[in-house]
């Protein structure tokens, strides 16, 4: 009687890790990049009570707030923050959101998310730039609509 072995032979299952490999080489760093954008749409998020509050004192006064207290948020802009923004200042209307604390991804740890507003005719139009406040956070991770 003939005894046959079953069963995956060395190089069979060195095929296998190798391919799983190269899937993990590709998948983690596309993952992390989805990670702190996740973290800058925090920024994004934190910035709309901001932004509203910039939009509605530009309507009632004719000029953009100079800063958090003037605009009816909080004055001290530390006090609006999550967890990985760190403040949301107001400075002539332009909005900066930071980004530190223990959690935030070391790529984007001290960058900044800027809004800067336009008035359009009675509407308000925001870029996600300033030429006097400059973005430090890289474009790849901003969200889509801020994207060149």
């Amino acid at each position: 009687m003939k005894n046959t072995q079953k069963g995956f032979t060395l190089i069979e299952l060195m095929i296998v890790v190798a391919i799983i490999a190269i899937l993990a080489a590709i998948a983690i760093p596309a993952y992390q990049d989805y990670l702190i954008r996740a973290q800058v749409s925090e920024g994004a998020v934190l910035s709309d009570g901001a932004k509203t509050a910039v939009a509605e004192f530009y309507s009632n006064h004719g000029h953009y707030p100079l800063t958090n207290q003037s605009a009816g948020l909080p004055t001290n802009a530390t006090s609006i923050n999550g967890k990985y923004v760190s403040q949301v200042a107001v400075a002539t209307g332009v909005i900066t959101a930071t980004f530190s604390g223990p959690g935030v991804n070391s790529k984007i740890k001290g960058d900044t998310f800027v809004l800067s507003p336009t008035d359009n005719g009675g509407s308000m139009n925001w870029t996600c730039n300033s030429t006097a406040h400059a973005q430090t956070v890289p474009p790849k991770y901003l969200p889509s609509s801020c994207r060149p």
